[in-house]
């Protein structure tokens, strides 16, 4: 049976400008967890992917990533955020303590 997929259009999702402006840091943090993931299960940095020896070229920081990997990371960060908003959740912004 082939998967067809159906996601929810989110195309007239909009985010806030606070969300926008940090949408950097959250597809850094999507990134640095995803990397900790790997890291507490022996992965470590490879120049190619290798699942036998368990290396992957995006064990690196954030900042050294290829653009189209950062790509990655904010896609999945403002998708993840439009469909809670989608949903009719509200994300307000707080002064951290």
């Amino acid at each position: 049976m082939e998967y067809i997929p159906h996601p929810v259009d989110l195309t007239d999702v909009r985010l806030s400008e606070d969300l926008e402006r940090d949408l950097e840091r959250i597809a850094k943090n999507i990134h640095d967890t995803w990397a900790l993931q790997r890291k507490q299960k022996g992965w470590e940095y490879g120049e190619h992917f290798d699942e036998g020896r368990l290396r992957h070229p995006c064990m690196l920081e954030y900042e050294e990533l290829p653009e189209l990997e950062k790509d990655m990371d904010r896609a999945t960060a403002i998708q993840t955020i439009k469909m809670l908003l989608w949903m009719g959740y509200s994300i307000e912004k707080r002064d951290r303590p």
